[in-house]
């Protein structure tokens, strides 16, 4: 086959969304409370569909299902990573997520660990990353007491930053934030605050405080980050995390960039600037090129093996970690 897979965005409404996905990315969004661009989702709460070549029309989920080939023949009953971008208007609730066990267990799917590179961020922005709390008891009992101040980390962020968020790990995305977000393929998130807003109906959304304690790593744990940048002429790869969910890299673009494959399959999608995909054949001749621009995503698939970026252009790529 030997082409891309492009892929059509998911959007998903929520009430601390807005539309920066179309002023920034030129999305044409179905409505002005928009949180979340699945970019690359095979979960069934938003499955993506492609856009050309042979599979045009068909769904992710159904090609990871009749066409495991495409993806080196791997191993999973489920595809096993979800790309979104999210434009967090307002601040989204403070959560936790289950690892595999929990998720399993007791709501029939994956865990979710996930990581966030923030593409945009107004001065002053925050996020929720960690807690205080020494013990199990003294977590339920400041969550209980609503005693946030003493319970919650708070983090300044810039662009460019990048934050790893195990399973475990209390956080929330703070107001005025925009973030590309790779993260198992998972839609369970327990809700341990949400300010006490209410929705257009007047209604709280629904707390998840048992779930909450039971699955949040106390003491809290920080994740270190090794980051490593391999340049090329003006252009570099940077390494992000290894983990065994994923990998993840930026690869930014001055010109040219030349990539090799070194796993069964790569996700990614463009957050800013604008270029061209090149596949090369086994001799590295170029096969064909494809249209890069901002909030474009794709797959390349197990039988493309060399390829190169070309223009001024920032992409978050991913893989599968090795028990993916």
């Amino acid at each position: 086959m030997q082409q891309p897979l492009f892929l059509t965005p998911v959007f998903q409404e929520k009430i601390w969304g807005g539309d920066r996905l179309h002023t920034v990315f030129g999305f044409d969004l179905p409505s002005n409370k928009i949180g979340e661009d699945w970019a690359i989702s095979a979960h069934p709460h938003g499955v993506s569909v492609v856009e050309n070549g042979e599979f045009a029309g068909q769904k992710l989920d159904d090609l990871w299902t009749n066409h495991r080939e495409l993806f080196g023949n791997a191993k999973g009953d489920v595809f096993p990573l979800l790309t979104k971008i999210l434009d967090a208007e307002d601040d989204l609730s403070v959560q936790v997520h289950p690892d595999d066990a929990y998720g399993l267990a007791h709501e029939g799917e994956l865990g979710k660990t996930e990581c966030w590179y923030i593409i945009d961020a107004e001065p002053g922005s925050t996020i929720i990353y960690g807690h205080n709390a020494k013990t199990r008891e003294e977590l339920e009992t400041l969550i209980k007491e609503g005693r946030w101040d003493d319970l919650l980390r708070k983090v300044p962020v810039k662009k460019g930053d990048f934050f790893y968020v195990p399973s475990g790990t209390i956080h929330a995305i703070g107001k005025g934030i925009m973030i590309l977000e790779t993260q198992q393929s998972s839609d369970t998130t327990y809700r341990v605050y949400d300010y006490d807003r209410k929705d257009d109906q007047g209604q709280t959304r629904e707390l998840h405080i048992q779930q909450s304690v039971d699955v949040t790593t106390v003491p809290a744990k920080d994740a270190q980050l090794t980051i490593q940048q391999q340049n090329q002429g003006q252009s570099s790869i940077v390494t992000y995390l290894k983990t065994a969910f994923f990998n993840v890299y930026e690869w930014q673009v001055k010109g040219i960039l030349k990539l090799t494959k070194n796993a069964p399959y790569t996700l990614a999608t463009v957050i800013d600037g604008a270029g061209n995909l090149v596949v090369e054949n086994e001799d590295g001749m170029k096969a064909e090129s494809y249209e890069l621009k901002k909030g474009s995503s794709f797959i390349l698939p197990s039988d493309i093996k060399k390829w190169r970026i070309e223009g001024d252009v920032t992409i978050i790529a991913s893989e599968p970690g090795e028990n993916a």
